[in-house]
């Protein structure tokens, strides 16, 4: 299977750039995978679809302000850092831009949000194949607890604005997030209101949450010609008591479990694959690739937002149209995207979502 069998044109016009007025008000598109048939619903009607027994499963991550500006006090020479992932306290890969000017061994004095210099600064140890730096932070007993003074919203590239917006602290950031970690939002829950999870409860169904910090590589685009090539970035995630119990309970008694964007899915089938079928508590990295044609063995249906062409989460959710067949889910999604396109749906992070039953 090609990468390229995964492309699509998309309006520039439908990337949306601001999220809804309110979380729950974005469009909902409903597709029903055996049949094809599509409904076109809102985020607010959700609860209409599941049913007494059923297990929701969302990723409760919290967004860290992952970007950072700074600049060489020799040269002047302005840097834009993206934390990707921390290694020990004051050391963290990240990705630098301009890359050719973040050479080994250079001193990057770091600017707070009004661009005025700071007592913080980065060493770049070493740059990895990807093109990353290992950066080593002074001036702080812990970098991490700076960043809410120093550090923006890390807002995907599609997102065309030169600096955040003060709602974007609320609103790239669901609302039940809980531990810090991720530097992209699990997107599919961005619609959520309490209100939304109080209705889901009410009705019966258990909402539980695993862990999964979110990397940069959920942006990065797929180099490789031939899909099963192409190698995931590892991402910590955990799973909980809780979320087994209700999810092993719901599978005995035939009820089905709801995956809240492919994060979640990724958590949960991970788990299943590497423990033969079994559904165990874990704690762990998964750089588990998902594509068509593979099988699921723990989620039902997933609500998720519209993705890019040729991206591994498109791949994913046409993996999920249609399991274990190789080319009618891709087929199908690729469809359903087009109806979206005529509809002027919104799409990417701050855009609409998407439930496949």
């Amino acid at each position: 299977m090609q990468t390229a069998d995964f492309h699509y044109d998309l309006p520039p016009e439908l990337v949306a750039q601001q999220p809804a007025p309110r979380r729950d008000g974005s469009r909902l598109l409903v597709l029903h995978r055996e049949n094809g048939k599509i409904e076109h619903r809102h985020f607010s009607e959700l609860p209409d679809f599941l049913e007494k027994g059923d297990v929701l499963v969302l990723n409760n991550s919290r967004v860290i302000p992952a970007r950072l500006h700074g600049k060489n006090p020799e040269t002047g020479g302005k840097f834009e850092i993206l934390l990707l992932e921390e290694n020990d306290v004051n050391n963290w890969w990240a990705m630098m831009r301009p890359g050719k000017r973040a050479k080994n061994g250079v001193k990057i004095q770091l600017l707070d949000k009004s661009g005025t210099a700071t007592n913080f600064f980065a060493k770049v140890l070493e740059h990895n194949t990807e093109g990353h730096r290992r950066l080593e932070f002074s001036g702080t007993e812990n970098i991490f607890a700076e960043l809410e003074k120093l550090g923006e919203m890390p807002l995907p590239p599609y997102i065309d604005r030169p600096v955040e917006k003060s709602e974007d602290r609320e609103r790239y950031q669901t609302v039940f997030a809980q531990a810090a970690g991720s530097v992209a939002a699990p997107t599919a829950g961005l619609h959520f209101t309490p209100e939304i999870l109080e209705k889901i409860r009410a009705g019966g169904v258990t909402v539980c949450f695993i862990t999964l910090h979110v990397g940069a590589g959920t942006f990065l685009p797929v180099k490789v010609k031939n899909v099963a090539e192409h190698k995931m970035h590892g991402e910590r995630f955990e799973i909980g008591e809780t979320v087994v119990a209700a999810v092993n309970a719901a599978k005995k008694s035939g009820k089905k479990i709801y995956a809240a964007g492919t994060t979640a899915t990724r958590a949960l089938e991970t788990v299943a694959r590497q423990n033969a079928g079994m559904f165990n508590v874990y704690r762990g990295k998964t750089d588990i690739f998902i594509f068509p044609p593979a099988e699921f063995k723990i989620v039902d249906s997933l609500l998720t937002n519209f993705h890019l062409p040729e991206s591994t989460l498109l791949m994913l959710v046409s993996a999920f149209a249609a399991p274990g067949e190789k080319d009618r889910g891709r087929e199908l999604v690729l469809k359903t995207y087009a109806e979206a396109i005529r509809e002027k749906y919104r799409f990417f992070s701050y855009g609409d979502a998407m439930l496949i039953l």
